[in-house]
């Protein structure tokens, strides 16, 4: 991020993150492509309390859920620092979510093609805090592909919130999402 200053006393700028979404989208995933430091996840093991309540149609193969937060920690550039916080997807940890998003500047909302209608809360939230957020959609192995429009569209996001397509296990398309991030926070606060 060219321009972004450093602090008076010459150290980096740090800011906080949220990455917010429905269950098992990807975020999870997301903050440990591109954590530089052991990312700390609040992962418990799903048990049969959960059944009938989160829905595995696309996500089988899971077997563990976030119950509290993940957390990761990358530079953008020599003077920037973002500190990630992932929230839980499930509406029984929604209530975190005020405590999560407090002193951050933007959010990520993670998006699942297979099931847009979960990005209906995360879109809700954010636009009634007026947190600047953008969409990422995460391309799933054999998931529809649509164009950022298409998304856009169905979600019915506004043409000034960014929407892009992304790979949450690849490092170089997470960073792209969370440079897209602080661009569009620092325009919307600037």
């Amino acid at each position: 991020m060219p321009g972004i200053p450093l602090t008076p006393t010459g150290h980096a700028i740090s800011t906080k993150i949220v990455v917010a979404g429905g269950f098992g989208v990807g975020k999870t995933t997301l903050v440990a492509s591109v954590s530089e430091i052991m990312p700390l996840t609040t992962e418990a093991v799903m048990t049969q309390a959960s059944e009938g309540i989160d829905d595995l149609t696309h996500t089988a193969a899971k077997s563990t859920t976030t119950v509290a937060m993940d957390f990761g920690r990358i530079s953008l550039e020599d003077d920037l620092v973002l500190y990630l916080f992932g929230t839980p997807g499930q509406q029984r940890f929604w209530f975190m979510w005020d405590d999560l998003v407090r002193g951050a500047i933007g959010a990520v909302v993670l998006a699942d093609t297979r099931r847009l209608a979960d990005s209906f809360p995360a879109l809700d939230y954010f636009e009634g805090c007026g947190l600047p957020f953008i969409v990422a959609v995460n391309q799933f192995d054999g998931a529809p592909r649509y164009t950022p429009d298409d998304v856009r569209d169905s979600l019915a996001v506004p043409p000034e919130v960014p929407v892009l397509i992304c790979d949450a296990r690849v490092r170089g398309s997470v960073a792209e999402v969370l440079t897209a991030l602080v661009v569009h926070a620092l325009a919307v606060q600037g």
